[in-house]
């Protein structure tokens, strides 16, 4: 069966990106892949139907039609029930699914049979690096955390010889240094700030230094499984804690970067940190989605404690939908293109990248981290 991509518009609140760019859909055509996508799809993105019109590509009114006429739907985000309940039986699906939220979506997805892949579950190999949505919003989010920070503080960020005398430059404190965390170092940097760096990983000091920021070294080794941090002991975590707070107290603006997909998000900034912080500082918590990494966090929320601006807002690479949405666009096209064959999917199940990121294949759940959130069984 040749494939055919649909694409609509994402349903989730305040989702502004599209799971497809048209640099993409050009990328498509060349390969002969049809494309059926729900007019205005890319509106919100700033991206209208009139980029989308070339050879391979059917704009329709409404999402049933999409539903109707294609076999592989990409998105941004989880469809919801009524939306699965539309897609057609033994049909595909590939978006940054979040599936340890949407279980209930999962199960529904395995009841029609719709073979669906997470982008969140891809290993994160070498070879899988350019279909990384996590890494690829990460470095949005890091971006954008360190605008945001800027937009709110009462200070300027960099060093300014005015008339009126000499403005030092602001202190930014960046907690993790996964991608995010290290976009933001170089994005801080760039504004001309001071920037200063922490992670309990201690590989990531080179990374840091080498973007210009000062590392901060509490002793503690935590490095763990996956490229992700490990639970610290009770001592480590009043080792680190006691140093890192000293920082955070003399910061003008803080950027938390410490989440871990379909865990709660660590606690990095308790409600005492915040008390001996500046009046005027700012707390950026990019890891809301998962509880904020700031004890006082209210996820979607900005608001003012005790002179100290604290911003949790939720899905933030949405806030910069264009590239976003390109950088997403790409990266799901780089997990398709190898599998496609005479613009037919033809994958291969023995590739740990095509199983590892399965959810769902052919009706039964397939993923054991799945398996475990639903007790055991699909």
């Amino acid at each position: 069966m040749k494939l055919v991509i649909g694409v609509v518009r994402e349903s989730a609140l305040g989702e502004s990106r599209v799971a497809i760019a048209p640099d993409v859909v050009q990328k498509l055509n060349k390969l002969g892949v049809q494309v059926v996508m729900q007019q205005g799809a890319g509106a919100s993105a700033f991206l209208p139907d009139e980029k989308y019109k070339q050879d391979n590509v059917t704009l329709v009114e409404n999402a049933a039609d999409v539903y109707a006429k294609a076999n592989l739907f990409i998105r941004v985000q989880t469809p919801s029930l009524e939306e699965i309940a539309q897609m057609p039986e033994g049909s595909y699906l590939l978006g940054a699914l979040t599936p340890h939220k949407h279980l209930a979506e999962i199960k529904a997805l395995a009841d029609k049979k719709i073979t669906c892949w997470a982008t969140e579950y891809i290993p994160r190999i070498s070879r899988a690096q350019s279909m990384d949505t996590l890494s690829s919003q990460a470095a949005v989010a890091g971006y954008v955390g360190v605008v945001k920070a800027a937009g709110l503080s009462a200070k300027f960020f960099p060093m300014l010889t005015t008339a009126a005398g000499t403005v030092r430059p602001a202190k930014v404190l960046v907690l993790g240094a996964g991608v995010a965390g290290l976009q933001a170092i170089a994005t801080a940097k760039r504004l001309g700030a001071v920037v200063e760096a922490y992670d309990i990983r201690p590989e990531t000091k080179e990374q840091c230094e080498s973007l210009g920021a000062k590392f901060i070294d509490t002793g503690v080794n935590a490095a763990g499984e996956g490229g992700y941090a490990r639970e610290l002991t009770a001592e480590e975590v009043a080792k680190q804690t006691e140093i890192v707070d000293q920082h955070i107290a003399k910061a003008d603006a803080v950027i938390t970067t410490a989440a871990i997909p379909g865990r709660p998000s660590p606690k990095l900034i308790s409600a005492s940190a915040v008390a001996n912080m500046q009046p005027g500082a700012v707390i950026i918590d990019l890891a809301s989605e998962g509880g904020g990494n700031c004890e006082l966090t209210k996820p979607g929320e900005i608001y003012q404690h005790e002179g100290v601006v604290i911003c949790g807002e939720l899905n933030v690479p949405a806030q910069l939908a264009v590239h976003a949405s390109e950088m997403f666009s790409k990266n799901l096209f780089n997990f398709i293109s190898p599998w496609l064959k005479d613009a037919e999917l033809v994958v291969d199940w023995e590739d740990e990248i095509i199983s590892q990121s399965c959810l769902v294949k052919e009706g039964e759940i397939v993923n054991s981290r799945i398996q475990t959130l639903l007790g055991g069984g699909a």
